[in-house]
């Protein structure tokens, strides 16, 4: 996915959404440019629909989607039945295999979540999956290949995982390395990217 300089888009859309602009350096220079920023607000105002655009990119860039791919997730959202748009997205966001990945803290990010998946170091139900963006459900049991345990980014993971906290959405047995996801994610159980919302609004303007 091409997104441009990282490091100006990461500050454009204020957050830390790739992971060389999750550094000390980063976030003084984002700082620094939040309060130039803020100086200047008395310039002009931005309009709701860049407010939207705004949110829009902050939530796809987070999940690496391209546009299509967000798209999809939104238009599966606005036409669910019995369920709130908003949450219905961000349940479809964090249920991706890659997402799911990175959430269990096998892979440090996502981006590094999805190529774990895509070279093959992950199952599911005791079948190895390739697609990053799979979603998972309920019950679905997410495991590393007994192959990749001993791979160079798993090692040393048990003592890592004991120092994290696991969203309640999800389980994990070290001593296996499998897990399953035991109820849909919300937006309570698993902060938002940005503000759906205004992500729905962008869309259907």
């Amino acid at each position: 996915m091409k997104t441009g300089p990282r490091y100006k888009l990461a500050k454009r859309l204020g957050v830390g959404v790739f992971e060389k602009a999750q550094t000390q350096k980063f976030a003084l220079s984002a700082d620094r440019s939040a309060k130039n920023k803020k100086r200047g607000a008395g310039r002009g105002r931005q309009s709701e629909y860049g407010k939207q655009m705004l949110e829009k990119q902050k939530v796809r860039v987070t999940y690496g989607l391209t546009e299509k791919q967000f798209r999809g997730y939104v238009n599966k959202s606005l036409a669910a039945r019995n369920v709130k748009p908003s949450e219905f997205l961000h349940e479809l966001l964090e249920s991706r295999l890659d997402n799911v990945v990175w959430r269990l803290g096998l892979a440090s990010t996502r981006r590094a979540a999805r190529q774990m998946v895509a070279h093959g170091h992950v199952m599911i139900d005791g079948k190895k999956v390739r697609v990053p963006s799979h979603i998972l459900h309920i019950g679905d049991v997410v495991a590393v290949r007994e192959g990749s345990k001993g791979h160079g980014a798993l090692e040393g993971f048990a003592d890592r995982f004991a120092e994290r906290t696991l969203p309640s959405w999800l389980s994990w047995d070290a001593k296996k390395m499998q897990g399953s996801l035991v109820e849909k994610p919300t937006t309570v159980s698993a902060d938002p990217a940005g503000d759906l919302g205004q992500v729905l609004s962008f869309y259907t303007r």
